[in-house]
């Protein structure tokens, strides 16, 4: 999930794909100033809000996964933090100010390129409501979840980790690889 660059945005030259000195990898680097334009992973940051032992679900207004059930969670943004923006994306899909942001989940997605960080948290006053990205929030009892309305495997895993670790009131923090399958050609 790559893309080319094919003109340097200093000087206007055209790209070509090569491996730079002191590299180890293809780069699309100018052919004109020699600028390199390099290309990292995406940083998902999430939460999971819980207030009185219920936990907070938002439903999509958006592609992908459309009318199903998730963790308020979006892209990180320059300048801030990934609790900042966990806390940010809560906010806006929630309506809901996350507080006591602790660490939880890590998932590394290489193959699109993407990592997820998700945080525990609480909501403030309880309160929350919708964001322009959510069609509906709602918090849920731990045993009425809408398992098979949920938009993505992670959230799943992410859930399911959570009510067994409340069960025995340890949450470590986790991390695992997500390894799709590549197309065949």
């Amino acid at each position: 999930m790559m893309f080319e660059v094919n003109y340097c945005a200093s000087c206007g030259s055209r790209t070509e794909r090569k491996v730079p000195p002191g590299e180890d990898r293809e780069r699309d680097v100018c052919s004109g100033c020699d600028t390199i334009f390099y290309q990292n992973p995406k940083v998902i940051v999430g939460c999971l809000p819980v207030h009185e032992g219920r936990i907070l679900l938002c439903k999509r207004a958006i592609e992908p996964r459309y009318g199903l059930w998730t963790l308020p969670a979006g892209f990180m943004e320059n300048g801030e933090t990934t609790a900042e923006g966990a806390a940010r994306e809560t906010l806006e899909e929630a309506a809901a100010v996350a507080e006591n942001l602790i660490l939880y989940r890590l998932f590394d997605v290489p193959q699109i390129n993407q990592i997820y960080v998700f945080y525990r948290c609480g909501i403030a006053s309880g309160h929350y409501g919708v964001g322009p990205e959510s069609l509906d929030s709602q918090l849920y009892d731990p045993d009425e979840l809408p398992w098979d309305q949920l938009a993505f495997p992670v959230v799943k895993e992410l859930l399911q980790e959570f009510l067994s670790d409340s069960s025995s009131g340890e949450f470590p923090i986790r991390h695992s690889v997500i390894r799709h399958p590549r197309p065949r050609a």
